[in-house]
């Protein structure tokens, strides 16, 4: 599509003016120009008189504007060197003139204009020539080709500029895209550290917080037949909750601190050999978790799905289904793709109205690798997380991610 100027752009247009380069080529070009007017021109030609060198020399400068308006120099020149031929001035004398304007009319381009322009006006001098004087047109004749020769550089010479400035553009353009994915990569790798960290502290938080509540229950309820073996108990898993806590919070900020600062901010990812874990961790907090997990490999960002969300899930039952909550872990593959449900018995906590990223953090886990997750109440009572995840190089026909309507705000 042909781009259309602006006022601002034509007005822009309008305003350029020669440089001072642009004056000394054309005075120059001008200069060497002039011991071609001594060289003998035949009996109807005779060196320019006062008029012919003002003639000359208005053609030698309308060369200064031949890189703004290629197209205009050359009509210009065309009106004042057909003045200056018909008075009998020198005719070899404007030859390096007329060549360099034809030669700056096809570097400037396009090459249609070039190919329409450099021939019509050569065969139509050539043929008023002839009609004049036959022996001047047919000196015309002789040197079209090497007029036509200057076109034809100036063209091979636009050409080569076009395509140095391609590769220049390219090699930017590709520089800016590398540049580009590197911060989007060290975005996404961020986002995926900070997911990590909601869901550690989360889980870590709830299991203190129930295993708190265990031990503030046993010393409120009878002081004086105090169960020293439970409160014990209870602060034991405190402190091998806040332990573990402490391990994996320290893993992900050395990540960030090391290899971060490489520019590689990727970490270890946890997987499914995680999950009995994330189980005995629930049922320290009171849930009463049956698991059934069939599956014991899956590629690395497979497995970290499905650890934070089984992770996320447990954490959400422990918090909200209420006390001592039978939960339900399954997870194996089918169709080439892993199927993971959380279940619970959904008996909903009085304080479970406070809204989070629970939900909206595993729809991002399982969006990141071309799954798809469900979430929202059973109709026979309780909630359910439900994904599906590819574990091959294809991405199922149904990769978006859908939650159901239910407990997002609460959990």
């Amino acid at each position: 599509m042909e781009h259309v100027l602006t006022t601002r752009e034509q007005l822009s247009h309008l305003a350029r003016r020669p440089t001072g380069r642009d004056w000394l080529f054309a005075v120059g070009i001008g200069l060497a120009s002039i011991p071609l007017t001594f060289v003998a021109q035949g009996d109807n030609a005779h060196t320019p008189d006062v008029l012919g060198w003002t003639l000359f020399g208005l053609s030698a400068l309308l060369l200064a504007w031949r890189r703004h308006y290629p197209m205009g120099v050359l009509l210009a020149l065309i009106a004042v060197e057909g003045t200056y031929h018909s008075l009998g001035n020198a005719h070899s004398g404007l030859i390096a003139v007329t060549i360099v304007a034809i030669y700056s009319l096809a570097v400037a381009g396009p090459r249609r204009r070039t190919l329409i322009v450099v021939p019509t006006l050569l065969g139509l001098s050539v043929v008023m020539l002839l009609t004049i004087n036959p022996e001047r047109g047919i000196e015309l004749l002789r040197i079209s080709g090497w007029i036509l020769a200057c076109a034809i550089t100036g063209e091979a010479v636009r050409v080569h500029r076009n395509y140095i400035a391609a590769i220049v553009e390219r090699a930017e353009r590709a520089e800016r895209t590398r540049e580009e994915e590197a911060r989007r990569r060290v975005a996404e790798e961020r986002l995926r550290i900070a997911r990590d960290l909601h869901d550690l502290l989360a889980h870590s938080i709830t299991l203190i917080g129930v295993q708190t509540s265990v031990a503030a229950h046993v010393l409120n309820t009878d002081p004086a037949r105090l169960d020293r073996e439970t409160v014990a108990k209870a602060l034991e898993d405190i402190a091998e909750t806040c332990r573990t806590a402490r391990g994996e919070l320290r893993t992900t900020l050395e990540v960030l601190r090391e290899q971060g600062a490489a520019g590689d901010v990727r970490g270890p990812l946890p997987g499914l050999d995680g999950l009995p874990d994330l189980v005995e961790a629930a049922r320290l907090a009171g849930a009463r978790v049956e698991s059934d997990v069939r599956v014991r490999e899956a590629p690395p960002a497979v497995g970290a799905a499905v650890y934070r969300i089984v992770q996320e899930a447990l954490t959400n039952a422990v918090r909200h289904a209420g006390p001592e909550p039978a939960v339900r872990v399954a997870l194996y593959e089918e169709q080439g793709a892993l199927r993971l449900s959380v279940t619970d018995d959904g008996r909903p906590a009085p304080d479970a109205q406070s809204p989070g990223y629970g939900l909206v953090g595993m729809r991002e886990r399982a969006r990141s690798v071309g799954g798809t997750l469900d979430a929202g109440p059973r109709d026979e009572g309780g909630f359910e997380v439900s994904a599906v995840l590819p574990t091959g190089t294809g991405l199922p026909e149904e990769s978006r991610v859908s939650v159901g309507t239910g407990r997002e705000g609460e959990r």
